[in-house]
């Protein structure tokens, strides 16, 4: 998937873009910038990363046997 694809799916245009990046510079400065895309670009690695592990981790619970579900009884209940 190409970045043109990915913007079009978010419905952004690059009229969009220019105004948020705009935006983003008068909030955080030229200087800040760098370092905020970086540490996106980390968040996001580390996010996936993690995503990884947990279907990786879940497949050998769901293939073991189920759990026995025990009715809750209730105050009063017979």
């Amino acid at each position: 998937m190409t970045t043109h694809t990915t913007i079009a799916i978010m419905g952004l245009g690059p009229t969009e873009l220019i105004v948020i990046l705009v935006i983003l510079l008068v909030l955080f400065g030229g200087s800040k910038l760098p370092q905020l895309a970086k540490g996106l670009g980390q968040s996001i690695k580390e996010f996936k990363k993690s995503s990884k592990e947990d279907d990786s981790d879940a497949k050998p619970a769901a293939a073991s046997e189920p759990k026995k579900v025990e009715p809750v009884k209730t105050h009063g209940s017979n």
